[in-house]
């Protein structure tokens, strides 16, 4: 007898448990919903708050670094990391990376064109914080592609 109910327990139990277990999880029902943009990288992946951003896509030559976002919302984003810059002395394929700390501020979001369910941000400035790249000002802004 007490073999029969221990059975018929454990067949209660797993009965729930293998359905829940079978249900797709929201993640997989459908495309990722954000309430805040995201940055979009160079191969056209949304990120939110990602640890590192490829600037020059082309030729990698310049790079976000150990970023820490202390800020992301519907309307802009907060940052802090390192820039990682070559310097292509004497040209780029044997030039040295430097890098320089930097304050990331990301803004204007609008509807993603590729994935109208997402907003991104469109632009980029960046305020070198100690030290700059030679020629750079000591803020500079970039549009984002969309």
């Amino acid at each position: 007898m007490r073999a029969a109910v221990t059975l018929c327990a454990a067949a209660a139990l797993a009965t729930p448990l293998g359905t829940a277990s079978a249900a797709p999880s929201a993640q997989e029902s459908g495309p990722r919903q954000t309430q805040d943009p995201v940055l979009v990288d160079c191969l056209w992946q949304p990120k939110v708050r990602p640890d590192d951003f490829l600037l020059a896509c082309g030729d990698g030559n310049s790079r976000l670094v150990a970023l820490r976002w202390f800020h992301w919302d519907a309307h802009s984003a907060v940052g802090r990391g390192t820039n990682a810059v070559n310097d292509c002395d004497p040209y780029c394929a044997v030039g040295a990376f430097h890098s320089y700390p930097v304050t990331v501020r990301l803004d204007r979001p609008r509807t993603w064109e590729k994935d109208p369910s997402e907003r991104q941000y469109t632009r980029m400035t960046l305020t070198y914080t100690d030290g700059r790249p030679e020629g750079f000002p000591r803020v500079v802004t970039y549009p984002l592609w969309d």
